[in-house]
């Protein structure tokens, strides 16, 4: 079914928003995990999971649900995945047990993959001069989803206990299931591919797209840094250095949300055919925030000013190189775009996954200037891959 190619503003802010919810719900527990771990009777030694599940299950769905919105209408997809979704925040809230709550994560993070259908329909909805503005300013809703879902979760644990969140979440997804039902165009595609298929294909795309190995190279060290420097930065400043509570930690993390300002606009300058500078400056936005801590020192409050700043322009760089990366591989095709999409952000999601387990174990054994250098080396390995490129024939230029 082809697209008029026409997406009114209204339609991104509500694509956006979607976005926002439904992966805000991959985070909420992280920063409840004690409290949750303690009120279902799991262990210290085996609290991680509480998180960890959660991710296994969105790493699964990208893998093997988002690959069907190059299969099945994508609407209907959607608010069935939303519908799934709604009934595992319900169990993770009135969960009791240890068994029940791991159970509810696991599918939250499975069904929560609906946020990766929406993006390349967006795409689908767009005219191709305007497709890299679109999708930045619907990811720029996907990371202030993942930017303001740990603060907000801590917010509400600290004023209702850390059920209120999974039911107001609960409460959220379903009316949203219910707005996209009555607002999304249907969508179905052209391919013919049986399940079995599609999936098999999903290797020969990333054997055959040097484009998405590269954009999800560079992506997966953007977000390693990213998830390294949010994983451990919280440890900082609870730390007797800063000694903020559980509330400025939240603040802290708001004002790194202003790094999604840069979504958009990189979209923007992807349309204009230069992805290939903007891809450099976020690289090189990355070394900075991560090189500026080791190189200038001061009393508290100026390492407090100089840790937002660098969490603004790391957040502003990852996003940026998200975008860009998208709007090259929804360039590639609109046939294969829910399977690129899966391919793109599971590989880049493994990269977050190390760059947090890194930060953890590299804080409690060398500290926060061990948490920089592991943090710069991200980046730098990225600008060493894009050194690589050359510019003549470089596919995102």
């Amino acid at each position: 079914m082809k697209q008029a190619h026409q997406i009114t503003p209204a339609m991104v802010l509500l694509l956006a928003a979607a976005s926002g919810l439904i992966v805000a719900n991959l985070y909420y527990a992280q920063p409840l995990v004690g409290p949750i771990s303690k009120a279902i009777g799991l262990d210290a030694g085996a609290a991680g999971l509480i998180v960890t599940l959660t991710q296994v299950g969105y790493c699964l769905g990208l893998a093997f649900i988002v690959p069907l919105g190059d299969l099945l209408e994508n609407r209907r997809l959607t608010v069935t995945l939303l519908g799934a979704t709604a009934v595992a925040l319900l169990g993770a809230a009135l969960a009791s047990n240890v068994a029940t709550f791991l159970a509810a994560a696991f599918f939250i993070g499975l069904c929560s993959a609906a946020a990766q259908v929406l993006v390349p329909f967006a795409a689908h909805l767009s005219a191709p001069e305007r497709r890299g503005q679109t999708v930045g300013t619907v990811m720029s809703g996907l990371l202030l989803g993942i930017m303001l879902a740990r603060p907000f979760s801590s917010l509400v644990t600290d004023v209702l206990g850390w059920h209120a969140i999974f039911f107001l979440s609960t409460s959220a997804i379903a009316m949203l299931a219910v707005v996209l039902h009555l607002r999304l165009p249907q969508r179905r595609p052209e391919g013919g591919y049986r399940y079995g298929a599609l999936l098999a294909s999903m290797w020969t795309l990333l054997r055959t797209t040097p484009v998405l190995r590269r954009r999800a190279a560079y992506q997966a060290c953007m977000f390693g840094a990213f998830s390294l420097f949010w994983t451990t930065v919280p440890l900082v400043l609870a730390s007797p250095a800063f000694g903020l509570s559980q509330t400025g930690i939240a603040i802290f993390a708001l004002l790194g949300v202003a790094g999604a300002i840069a979504s958009p606009i990189a979209g923007k300058r992807a349309d204009q055919g230069k992805s290939r500078s903007t891809t450099l400056w976020a690289l090189l936005a990355a070394v900075a925030a991560f090189g500026a801590p080791l190189i200038l020192h001061g009393g508290r409050d100026f390492m407090l000013v100089l840790l937002v700043l660098c969490g603004i322009v790391l957040d502003m760089g990852a996003s940026a190189n998200l975008v860009v990366g998208q709007r090259a591989i929804f360039a590639l095709g609109a046939e294969a775009r829910s399977r690129l999409n899966g391919l793109y952000i599971s590989i880049f999601f493994a990269g977050g996954a190390f760059g947090s387990s890194l930060g953890a174990w590299t804080w409690a054994h060398y500290g926060w200037n061990g948490v920089l250098l592991a943090g710069l080396a991200f980046p730098l390995a990225a600008l060493l891959v894009f050194a690589t490129e050359r510019a003549p024939n470089a596919p995102t230029s």
